[in-house]
């Protein structure tokens, strides 16, 4: 379940430190940044009871670099 979130909030890392995509074309990172927001913000919908309190508060406020550093502290099963 919260593979799909790190892809998500990788994929958003990614395009913001795109900055050759961005100055070739601001529009179409722009909405390139808009749309994997927008996945974040439904996969939140979606999962919001899944998780717990502080990623719930990272999410909320749109912490994502943090989000991802606490989702990649946790251990992993395996």
């Amino acid at each position: 379940m919260t593979s799909q979130l790190i892809d998500l909030l990788r994929r958003r890392e990614s395009i913001i430190a795109d900055h050759a995509w961005r100055d070739r074309d601001a529009a179409d990172h722009l909405e390139a940044l808009k749309g994997v927001s927008e996945e974040i913000s439904a996969w939140t919908q979606q999962h919001r009871t899944e998780v717990d309190a502080q990623m719930r508060h990272y999410l909320a406020n749109a912490s994502y670099q943090k989000a991802l550093l606490h989702l990649e502290s946790l251990p992993t099963d395996g």
